[in-house]
């Protein structure tokens, strides 16, 4: 616990074998988080067995449903369990544990509902990244600050901190088919900004592992639509 609250850190996990035991031997280290979940997306290279050796509680979809599903279950489970913060981070080892703090800090201290990490902000930090991709989360936050009326630096980075009083508002419906894959993330954040909740952003590190262990499982323009998706449908009112 940190300021007596709960804290929960997940990673949701897609054959991530070489990188995802290193996702929670790192956050183990932190001594305020209460539990380190996994939720696996149906892998089938051995990524449970090492995520439960290093001492994660795993939760197994059993099938591929995408990220979006993982951290719905991810969620729900959190709120289950009557955890106050939840802190979700990358199951390839892109996330820095040692920044979580940044995240959690201003939901105890000043009551934020949502903290986004960004890696642009003053402070922050990302390595090496093809142009494609610099260009991708360069774009997507413009684009989101035009849709949700508030400016944001970063808003593909799905390291962030979220206080799980936010999904008593059922006008937040995670619970839909459309959300299942990239769209759930872009789809919290800009529901949670137009309803009036408090988001911030801080600076994090975002390291991508090297290309040979498998750099990204994002597909360039497929998925881009994916993430772009939710504020058309979203600002244009066909979806809730």
């Amino acid at each position: 616990m940190l300021e007596q609250k709960k804290i929960i850190c997940m990673a949701p996990c897609f054959n991530e074998f070489q990188k995802i035991g290193k996702v929670v031997t790192r956050c183990k280290k932190i001594d305020f988080l209460d539990e380190i979940l996994v939720v696996d997306d149906g892998s089938t290279d051995g990524s449970i067995d090492v995520a439960k050796k290093e001492g994660a509680n795993v939760i197994a979809l059993g099938a591929t449903l995408g990220v979006g599903a993982a951290i719905r279950h991810g969620i729900t489970y959190a709120r289950e369990k009557k955890f106050d913060i939840l802190v979700i981070m990358a199951g390839n080892n892109k996330d820095e544990p040692e920044e979580i703090h940044r995240l959690v800090d201003p939901i105890i201290n000043e009551e934020y509902d949502l903290v986004q990490g960004s890696r642009f902000l003053k402070g922050g930090y990302y390595g090496e990244m093809p142009f494609y991709r610099i260009l991708a989360t360069r774009l997507h936050p413009v684009l989101f600050s035009l849709a949700s009326g508030k400016k944001v630096t970063e808003s593909t980075n799905g390291f962030r901190a979220i206080n799980l009083r936010l999904f008593d508002d059922e006008r937040i419906n995670l619970h839909q088919s459309w959300l299942d894959a990239y769209e759930l993330e872009p789809y919290l954040y800009y529901q949670a900004i137009r309803l009036g909740y408090k988001t911030t952003e801080v600076p994090v590190t975002k390291i991508y592992p090297p290309k040979s262990v498998g750099y990204t499982k994002m597909k360039p323009f497929v998925d881009w639509w994916k993430i772009i998706r939710p504020l058309v449908l979203l600002r244009l009112g066909i979806k809730k």
